[in-house]
């Protein structure tokens, strides 16, 4: 028997139209501009680009990647790229050229969809990425993005979706069907440093977009067609995806898109002209809205925030909902797990934990064999439900030592309360999770280790007076050389994408090690520590 039908795609959007909610706004980006859709419209142009992408030689479960801001194209060219049955995979676009290349090689797409805002790093990505042969461009200002190599044909967005109106025209509404997907069938990658440090393909299948909207954006945040979600995490990310995508769109609600790279003089200037009623962002940027001194009734629109991708620390959340009166869910997710699967509620908060589990998922806490450890003794935390990537893309080492059978190995330890809620003690290994975005530390050390002045160095995570991660380097330096701070971070953001840079050179004669030369990074970080801590109280 063949497997039921079912598109992500058609669930998200079309099944809108067909309930009588296609006049209602789907998604809307900066006020004022003239980019708004309604579901009629959305689901017309997600149609029409579907046929267009089709007409351009893209074939199902084929990989097309994106570099796109979050704009109302981006959202119709992940759902057109998932309706006519190719994997969509929005990229960071954080990434310089070099970060992108090697994930373009990685993917072996031939497509890839951009905005002309990062044409400079595709340009430089497009020169050591074979397999690219169309690039696909949504604003015509950029002349030829693709730069000399004669091997790529560039297209306009607007062009490819003449030629799906086109086929319409002459084939019929059959040229913009949807492809006869299924639950299993693959719909959406997206790279993640996850638990083992290179980046890596989580793939997903259709039938876990719907998961994750019928547990936690039902269940969670009762999300509900009048509401208008804003969030600070993008669409490249899981967790942005998710809130600016999958959520609204599942509940026939609006998602507010901006373009622009947030900043908290910028949310808080959109939150007051577009008035979201849903807020999600991370705990680094919750403290910058506190900083920035904005007035107390700047969310007096929100009935609800939402935390993610590191732990809140319970002083920002005082702070925050003290201050501006909103209440913040906390709650723990993956990219491999889609969205989040431990959550605190809507006034069921216990702040400094992780909430508990989401009605959909288990979760456990294992010790290093294997048993499970009782409540309040620290575990390695494992989660199983149904949104759980299928695995890693051809990194069969990787994928066996996360995906463990039904169970995902999150890589974070934790403590449970009697009560069911958790509570993160940090990370299970050395990664770094600074602004909610994984960190690699030997990629940053092998960048600072490029620079002339510098002998040896260790990257390590060091928690701030606000409770949040940040990457921080010490560093011996070279035999006869002088170490500038300073101009070893610019070194690193000249290199690397900018929120991997240390943000803080510290300087050291020796690194700590094993007897085997290996260094000791549980002692390096308390060496940061200490020295972090002298200079902040003479300062």
């Amino acid at each position: 028997m063949m497997p039921e039908s079912f598109n992500a795609s058609v669930f998200l959007v079309d099944r809108q139209v067909e309930a009588g909610r296609g006049d209602h706004v789907a998604v809307t980006g900066p006020a004022g501009a003239p980019s708004s859709l309604t579901y009629a419209q959305l689901a017309a142009r997600v149609a029409e680009l579907a046929a267009g992408l089709r007409e351009l030689g893209v074939r199902p479960e084929e990989r097309v990647l994106l570099v796109m801001s979050d704009r109302p194209e981006t959202v119709v060219t992940i759902l057109a790229v998932m309706r006519m049955g190719a994997v969509a995979v929005p990229v960071s676009t954080m990434y310089n050229g070099a970060e992108l290349a090697a994930l373009f090689r990685d993917a072996r797409g031939r497509v890839v969809v951009a905005t002309s805002e990062f044409a400079p790093a595709v340009r430089e990505a497009l020169r050591t990425a074979p397999d690219v042969t169309t690039l696909v461009m949504t604003d015509s200002a950029e002349a030829d993005p693709a730069g000399p190599d004669p091997g790529v044909r560039v297209r306009r967005w607007a062009e490819v979706l003449e030629a799906g109106r086109g086929a319409v025209a002459a084939h019929g509404p059959g040229a913009a069907a949807a492809y006869d997907s299924w639950r299993d069938s693959p719909a959406l990658w997206l790279y993640t440093s996850g638990t083992t440090g290179a980046p890596k393909a989580a793939m997903h299948r259709h039938g876990a977009i719907r998961d994750v909207c019928e547990t936690y954006g039902d269940q969670v945040l009762g999300i509900r067609p009048g509401d208008r979600c804003f969030s600070v995490a993008r669409l490249f990310f899981a967790y942005g995806l998710g809130n600016s995508l999958f959520f609204p769109l599942a509940a026939g609600a609006t998602a507010i898109l901006d373009p622009a790279r947030p900043t908290p003089a910028g949310v808080i200037a959109r939150v007051a002209v577009d008035r979201p009623t849903l807020f999600f962002a991370g705990p680094t940027f919750y403290a910058a809205l506190l900083a920035l001194g904005a007035p107390d009734d700047a969310f007096r629109s929100v009935r609800l925030a939402v935390s993610a991708g590191e732990a809140l620390p319970a002083e920002i959340y005082r702070r925050f909902t003290e201050r501006f009166g909103v209440d913040i869910i906390d709650g723990l997710g993956s990219t491999e797990a889609l969205h989040i699967f431990i959550s605190n509620r809507p006034g069921q908060v216990r702040q400094g934990s992780s909430g508990t589990v989401v009605p959909g998922y288990e979760a456990r806490l294992l010790d290093d064999l294997g048993a499970p450890v009782p409540d309040g003794q620290p575990g390695h935390l494992y989660v199983r439900g149904d949104s759980i990537a299928t695995g890693y893309w051809c990194r069969t080492a990787a994928t066996r030592q996360v995906f463990q059978g039904e169970w995902l190995r999150t890589g974070d330890t934790y403590t449970r309360d009697p009560d069911g809620f958790y509570r993160c003690l940090g990370r299970s290994n050395d990664l770094i999770k600074a602004g909610g975005i994984w960190v690699s530390p030997m990629e940053v050390e092998a960048r600072l280790l490029e620079h002339t002045s510098v002998g040896e160095c260790a990257v390590v995570a060091y928690i701030d007076p606000d409770g949040l991660e940040k990457p921080v380097a010490c560093v011996v330096p070279a035999a006869g050389s002088a170490v500038d701070a300073a101009e070893l971070v610019a070194f690193c953001r000249d290199g690397l994408a900018s929120f991997k840079r240390p943000r803080e050179v510290l300087i050291v004669d020796e690194l700590p090690k094993t007897a085997t030369g290996k260094i000791q990074r549980v002692v390096v970080r308390q060496l940061a520590a200490d020295l972090l801590g002298k200079r902040q109280a003479s300062a």
